[in-house]
């Protein structure tokens, strides 16, 4: 006969856990406090929960799971950058990156087990796709970044990106209830308005943040300001060209006036001339953009991209400039560890 699988706590709400402990004959208060071990304490197994009795740590045991990341390697960038691999339980991983600076502490966290939409630039897009991120699991990897924020630098996380590996808006549910928990008071108590999820862009489920009021910034990764070179670099403009995400972004800014902004990185004789310029702005004044990221381009192996010298990058962000573009030119972070945008592949060690 198959083992009944034991549900995992933290997919449990506090409601359910009240009832949980009611039906035990135990008092319900005590679900309150295994609640804020799990969310706020950030306990990875039952024994952690010292203020339960033995009895009451081994009922739990026996009758719920309590998986959590583990930190599987850690690399120091000369930057301060901190680039962590993680693993899951069932032996998957995924990175995340603490990006000091003077006045910011940002976690950049993954949220699916490789991606499936193939960026031609990118080193996350040429592995497979395993499987998404539970809402748990990209919460730990913001309680650990937090961790690593406050151990190195002494300072709480000011900002969360959902730039790492995998696409936001193809694990919707799972990132939306990790916000919900890293922004509940009964959690990390985060403001939504230092979150920023970052899609290659897709239209339908944009339009769906709106219908759901989220409160976090949008950014677009556009890379391309015509379908034709966007559709050489990013094969889901196929099915989301660059009209159908102008109206998202429409309709997204109409029912949330959450801030968005654009990504552009910069590929040599790609699509970084003046004429690449001219599309970029066209693009930009058909959306409420507050803000346009030019981005510099991070080498990898599996790709042929490098990136345009000072010189022209210099042209592009004046001709940007000169017709009132909030455009700002965002320095690359963790290079040599393999922490910089588009990077991430859990090379090391592999």
């Amino acid at each position: 006969m198959q083992a009944v699988q034991k549900p995992n706590i933290r997919h449990l709400n506090l409601e359910d856990i009240q009832e949980y402990f009611e039906k035990a004959g135990d008092k319900k208060f005590r679900a309150g406090q295994v609640y804020e071990w799990l969310w706020q304490q950030h306990a990875h197994s039952f024994d952690d929960m010292t203020n339960l009795s033995k009895a009451l740590r081994t009922k739990l045991n026996n009758d719920f799971t309590l998986p959590a990341l583990v930190v599987d390697d850690c690399q120091h960038s000369s930057d301060g950058t901190i680039k962590s691999r993680f693993k899951t339980v069932d032996h998957h991983m995924v990175e995340g990156v603490l990006i000091p600076t003077e006045s910011r502490q940002t976690a950049c966290v993954s949220c699916q087990v490789g991606c499936s939409l193939s960026c031609k630039f990118c080193a996350t897009g040429y592995m497979e796709r395993k499987r998404n991120l539970n809402f748990d699991e990209i919460y730990d990897e913001v309680v650990y970044i937090q961790q690593q924020a406050e151990k190195n630098f002494q300072k709480k996380l000011s900002n969360i990106v959902f730039m790492g590996m995998g696409e936001p808006l193809l694990n919707y549910k799972n990132v939306l209830k990790a916000i919900e928990r890293i922004s509940s008071p009964t959690g990390l108590g985060m403001s939504t308005r230092r979150i920023t999820v970052s899609t290659a862009g897709v239209a339908k489920m944009i339009r769906q943040l709106g219908d759901d009021q989220v409160k976090f910034k949008l950014a677009l990764s556009l890379h391309a300001a015509n379908d034709k070179k966007r559709h050489e670099i990013m094969p889901i403009n196929d099915t989301n060209d660059i009209k159908s995400l102008i109206d998202a972004l429409n309709y997204f800014y109409k029912l949330t006036h959450n801030e968005i902004t654009l990504e552009y990185i910069l590929f040599k004789d790609f699509n970084d001339s003046i004429k690449d310029a001219e599309e970029l702005v066209k693009v930009y004044r058909q959306i409420p953009a507050d803000l346009v990221n030019i981005i510099e381009y991070n080498p990898i192996d599996l790709a042929s991209f490098s990136k345009p010298d000072e010189a022209t990058t210099e042209i592009f962000m004046q001709y940007l400039e000169k017709n009132r573009v909030n455009a700002r030119l965002r320095r690359s972070r963790g290079k040599d560890i393999d922490a910089a945008c588009g990077q991430l592949a859990n090379k090391k060690g592999h």
